[in-house]
């Protein structure tokens, strides 16, 4: 078996690690905080030359067409670099209407991949404790949304964005006008620096054609994790390859801190988070691009991915002692992203909980990949 990348997949990962990490420097990223950027515009439109906006989205309306794991490699090579952009839910969102939508909302993706319609999406999974608040009903208008969304991200920003809201076949995304007359917007920025926006609406008229079929909430959950858990990675990689490089040079009783049998240990434990992540997201990536089911594996890559950003993000400040709550130098940003994105993949805890959900209901123990839930759709 041949577990590498493809020489064109490896084309990509060097491309878009060059791009991020020639734009990300450590001055770009502080002038970014001190200018309140929430989205680097230069980054994000040579992103649009490049086609790294569209590598997701489907040939047949503009994109690219690529796999998951080509996506991942550029999340890998973003979450690296810390570039605030909005790469995976513009392509994601994109991709769903393709994969689900109406003629209409093919023309949407097509705008996304071509014209500079920026489309976002609400967090694609369902392990927040405070549950969807918005309804969906649908009458001779079309589709009456009423309720609320919170922390939208890339609210301020974007002209649509793929929701989910309790409608009539259950948990259904829908395509929501951000210019839509009944939307109440209310601005905001997180820690890492990424705006959102939290939406109050009030009896918002929608085409039929916007509400997707329930089968596209897993579909967006699924690519949603393996998107997070791809910046994951990058964010991690490069925050571990900093404290490495830190404790090698940093001394303490004239000796490298590096050799000191405890910070050895903890660096191994980074490690082991890393490359477990590491080896779940790939085949959580292989099974989506082979179109295989793949719920049970997503569900652990977003418990490994919350659990790595917590013991290498925490652990990576630890040894970097005062420097590391030293908001003038670096480090401290690695680890606001590491919990953003545990926060935006659910937390440990939840996703462990829906798991053993899952584990408890698919109970026979010893099955390979040979189970009718495993085979292709």
């Amino acid at each position: 078996m041949d577990f590498s990348l493809t020489e064109d997949q490896r084309a990509i990962a060097e491309m878009a690690g060059s791009l991020f990490s020639d734009i990300c420097t450590d001055d770009r990223l502080r002038e970014a905080v001190e200018n309140n950027e929430t989205t680097m515009d230069d980054l994000w439109q040579t992103c649009r030359e490049t086609g790294l906006h569209a590598l997701y989205i489907p040939e047949s309306v503009g994109g690219s067409g690529l796999g998951i794991t080509d996506l991942m490699t550029v999340l890998q090579a973003q979450g690296r670099g810390l570039g605030q952009v909005p790469l995976w839910r513009h392509q994601i969102a994109a991709a769903a209407l393709v994969e689900f939508g109406t003629d209409e909302l093919k023309s949407i993706a097509q705008a996304a991949a071509e014209d500079g319609y920026l489309l976002t999406l609400s967090q694609g999974d369902q392990s927040h404790s405070l549950g969807i608040k918005l309804q969906a009903q649908t009458n001779s208008d079309g589709v009456v949304l009423s309720g609320r969304i919170e922390a939208l991200p890339e609210g301020p920003n974007a002209q649509g964005a793929l929701v989910l809201a309790e409608g009539p076949e259950g948990v259904q995304p829908v395509l929501l006008n951000l210019s839509a007359e009944g939307i109440t917007r209310i601005d905001g920025v997180l820690t890492q620096g990424e705006a959102v926006s939290d939406l109050i609406l009030d009896q918002v008229v929608l085409p039929a054609s916007h509400l997707l079929p329930a089968a596209a909430t897993e579909w967006l959950e699924v690519r949603s994790i393996a998107a997070q858990a791809s910046l994951q990675l990058g964010v991690s990689e490069e925050q571990l390859r900093r404290t490495v490089e830190y404790i090698t040079e940093r001394r303490q009783f004239d000796r490298q801190i590096a050799t000191f049998q405890a910070v050895q240990m903890t660096m191994a434990d980074c490690q082991i988070a890393l490359e477990a992540l590491r080896s779940t997201l790939w085949q959580l990536c292989y099974r989506l691009d082979n179109n295989l089911p793949a719920p049970s594996e997503a569900l652990a890559v977003a418990w490994l991915a919350c659990e790595a950003g917590h013991v290498i993000g925490h652990k990576a400040q630890h040894v970097h002692g005062g420097f590391g709550v030293d908001l003038t130098y670096p480090m401290h940003r690695f680890l606001y992203w590491s919990r953003g994105l545990s926060l935006g993949l659910g937390g440990s805890k939840a996703n462990l909980e829906r798991l053993g959900d899952w584990l408890a209901i698919n109970d026979n123990l010893g099955w390979k990949y040979d189970r009718d839930e495993h085979q292709a759709i």
